[in-house]
């Protein structure tokens, strides 16, 4: 029988591989960021474009569908952190508006901004979206600065207001957190990582996959440097236990670490993760077998995010402590939706294999053919 408390952890899997799905597309803005670090010339920043511009809309897809399935089966998460941390939200929403704009004008005859324009449009939702994405991702971890009363839904013509920010800063206070900035800063030059091997694997040009691979050094360094400070201080760090039966929420030393332990089938997802992109920077840098490393790096990347997300909800863990009052704190049992909406999006959520199915398909049908001189050459051929 399906219970409530299985598809609250259903959902909760959903959602984390949704966020693990679109750190993965964050090679698209990785790409962009290193318009004109790989692209030294009109024609090879043509060339980069044209590859991304192929993928850039399974990231945003997957960014909005990300948003929309959070909306509806944790809907509290959703006013919670949409709402109260404002200003982050709404950086992100601007930085991937400029994004679709700029693929949409870049190269068309009528475009009075200019190319240049367009491309810094580029490089600035290539740095910025990837940076601001992994640092509101890492306060599922650190928590934010929030309080919840769920009796003021009950308080007809009077406060009806449900979750309140404590701060000014509406969600920005979240950078004193070295941790929140390390995540960003690691998911930032993994995305570049990502980039890199998505252009030796889909650009057919010599001197921009050498390029690449030199490049590839000085981006797996520091993302490995500042990925490995998050996870470390996360394994140390205090976190947010709730009792079931009760739902009280107290502060348990070295929470994450317990959940990794706890949970054998996630701590081995997470290594083989780790692995897997461990592996993909060799093989990118070092090996003859560059080409295929964007599979070994994606998949890695999938399954780590997937892990950490994991142990963000599950084995009765708060996913977004509050810092202002810990009884506010959200778990995905008291943020989530009613058992019925929960069932009734289950029945929805089988089609997602058919959806995989269908990226995996066009994403080979759109990269068959490589990028080339030639065809970089040509107006708007993204």
């Amino acid at each position: 029988m399906i219970t409530y408390d299985f598809l609250q952890h259903y959902w909760w899997l959903i959602i984390s591989l949704l966020g693990a799905l679109l750190v993965f597309l964050l090679f698209v803005q990785g790409g962009q960021g290193m318009l004109y670090t790989i692209g030294k010339t009109r024609e090879e920043r043509n060339m980069i474009a044209d590859a991304l511009g192929r993928k850039w809309e399974l990231t945003f897809t997957t960014l909005v569908t990300f948003g929309g399935a959070f909306f509806a089966s944790f809907p509290l998460f959703y006013s919670t952190s949409f709402g109260g941390a404002f200003y982050v939200w709404m950086l992100i929403l601007f930085v991937f508006i400029i994004q679709a704009v700029a693929y949409e004008y870049r190269r068309k005859p009528s475009n009075f901004l200019g190319e240049k324009t367009f491309d810094a449009f580029l490089v600035i939702n290539g740095v910025a979206g990837a940076l601001l994405l992994g640092t509101a991702v890492a306060t599922l971890f650190t928590g934010g600065n929030f309080t919840v009363e769920k009796a003021n839904l009950a308080n007809i013509g009077g406060n009806t207001v449900i979750s309140q920010w404590t701060t000014p800063w509406r969600g920005l206070e979240a950078v004193a957190d070295y941790r929140n900035l390390a995540l960003g800063l690691a998911v930032l030059f993994l995305s570049r990582v990502l980039g890199l091997q998505f252009f030796m694997n889909t650009i057919d040009d010599r001197v921009i996959y050498d390029r690449c691979r030199k490049h590839l050094l000085y981006n797996a360094v520091p993302f490995l440097v500042f990925f490995l400070l998050f996870f470390v201080s996360l394994m140390l760090s205090n976190g947010w236990a709730v009792d079931p039966q009760t739902g009280v929420i107290s502060v348990e030393k070295i929470k994450y670490l317990h959940n990794m332990m706890q949970m054998p089938l996630v701590m081995i997802g997470f290594l083989l993760g780790v692995v897997s992109v461990l592996a993909s920077l060799v093989m990118g840098h070092f090996t003859s077998f560059a080409k295929k490393a964007i599979w070994f790096g994606g998949a890695g990347t999938v399954l780590t995010v997937l892990c950490l997300l994991l142990c963000a909800g599950w084995n009765d863990t708060a996913y977004y402590p509050s810092l202002s009052d810990t009884q506010s704190s959200l778990t995905i049992y008291n943020s989530s939706s009613s058992e019925f909406t929960l069932k009734t999006m289950s029945v929805v959520s089988l089609v997602i294999p058919f959806v995989i199915a269908y990226i995996w398909y066009a994403w080979h049908a759109l990269t068959k053919a490589k990028i080339t001189r030639t065809e970089g050459a040509g107006d708007d051929a993204y």
